[in-house]
């Protein structure tokens, strides 16, 4: 009777093994031997694949980062820009329920995308969003920093989750207003996912005004460069102007 065959070793099947190590027991789970023992191979074969423990957990944290939706940044029906706020707000959440399936790789991922194809991938197609739309470069950076700041921090940890479920613990006297905190817990997902929402559509809200003033800021100064003071157009155009203010004509 012919032996069971073990399964061939490859990048992809390692990454799956470690991020299933790392979902079930966190980060300091994840180790060669460990990793090995899970794939029912010998450690040194693993390093055929990887030279390092890094770089496997690079490679791991970057499969997160491939189940984030980018389409939104692709274009609509048509091939029709999605407008910015809309294709953010889609990618925000695509991002954030990556992050929360997979909480334990946060830590790791919050450092930046480093050299993480499908990382940098995301931040190229947020950028080019952005400017796409009008924003200045600079802006658009900025921006794009602060979402992944936001929506990070989202998914690290349950602010509920963080509330003792013992009533007794919100003594009266020290805590005038916790008198329904030990219900938190009990509502954490409904309490944790509508904090996300509002702050989602807070940082889109206030983002949408800044784009207001910016473009009016940013079309002013390209009218100036553009017609110059005295309404002529371009710099070639007002020193014309001031030519032939000279000559009389």
């Amino acid at each position: 009777m012919a032996r069971p065959r073990t399964p061939l070793l490859s990048r992809e099947r390692i990454v799956t093994a470690a991020l299933q190590l790392v979902d079930a027991e966190g980060l300091a789970a994840l180790s060669t031997r460990r990793l090995a023992t899970e794939l029912s191979v010998s450690g040194p074969s693993l390093y055929n694949h990887f030279a390092t423990k890094d770089e496997l957990l690079d490679a791991v944290v970057d499969s997160v980062m491939g189940e984030v939706d980018l389409s939104m940044f692709a274009g609509g029906p048509e091939g029709a820009a999605v407008p910015w706020p809309e294709a953010l707000r889609d990618w925000a959440r695509s991002y954030r329920a990556a992050l929360a399936a997979h909480p334990n790789i946060v830590p790791v991922l919050a450092q930046g995308p480093g050299r993480r194809p499908n990382a940098l991938r995301l931040a190229d197609a947020v950028f080019g969003c952005l400017v796409e739309a009008g924003w200045p470069r600079g802006q658009a950076t900025r921006i794009g920093a602060l979402m992944r700041y936001f929506v990070a921090g989202s998914a690290l940890a349950s602010f509920a989750a963080g509330f003792p479920e013992d009533a007794g613990v919100y003594d009266a006297t020290d805590y005038p207003h916790l008198g329904e905190a030990h219900r938190l817990a009990e509502h954490r997902g409904a309490i944790d996912e509508g904090a996300f929402e509002t702050g989602l559509e807070a940082l889109l809200d206030g983002l949408a005004l800044r784009y207001e003033r910016t473009v009016r800021t940013v079309g002013a100064a390209r009218a100036v460069r553009t017609t110059g003071p005295a309404g002529h157009h371009g710099s070639r155009a007002t020193k014309a102007g001031r030519s032939e203010g000279s000559t009389g004509s």
